[in-house]
């Protein structure tokens, strides 16, 4: 992975914790452990989605970055598979608040966008390989 998509994540995931522990202090206040533990849950799913599509995707443009659209394309299917099974497997589940766990996502979801916008404009990344320079440091060009 290359530092600056380790910048990234490190400037989503933060945020994105952040909100997930006040969360789940709210959703316990508001619905007890079963309200703290579908915000915290629903925080995790949301960041887990994020952190693994963004570390495919870096992984998979470093390495065949002319496949990089297709390769987008398998990972977000695959991960809108493997979300609907988990939302198919917790949709009777009583240990949590389903409405909880929805604000969890929610929540997350908008603080780890927020957080890797605001990390990729600090930056500054050329989206052009610069050419060297040829020009002897005692001349004029």
């Amino acid at each position: 992975m290359q530092p600056n998509d380790v910048r990234i994540i490190r400037g989503a995931a933060l945020p994105t914790a952040v909100v997930g522990v006040l969360g789940a202090l709210a959703g316990a206040v508001v619905a007890g452990a079963e309200g703290a533990l579908g915000v915290a849950l629903g925080a995790a799913v949301a960041a887990a989605f994020f952190a693994i599509g963004l570390i495919a995707l870096s992984e998979g443009g470093r390495r065949w970055p002319e496949l990089l659209m297709g390769l987008a394309f398998v990972v977000y299917t695959t991960q809108l598979g493997l979300l609907l099974v988990l939302l198919l497997l917790l949709r009777d589940a009583s240990f949590l608040n389903g409405r909880a766990f929805g604000a969890g996502v929610l929540v997350a979801t908008v603080a780890w966008l927020t957080g890797q916008a605001r990390a990729n404009l600090r930056l500054k990344v050329p989206y052009v390989e610069p050419e060297p320079s040829t020009v002897a440091p005692g001349d004029r060009p």
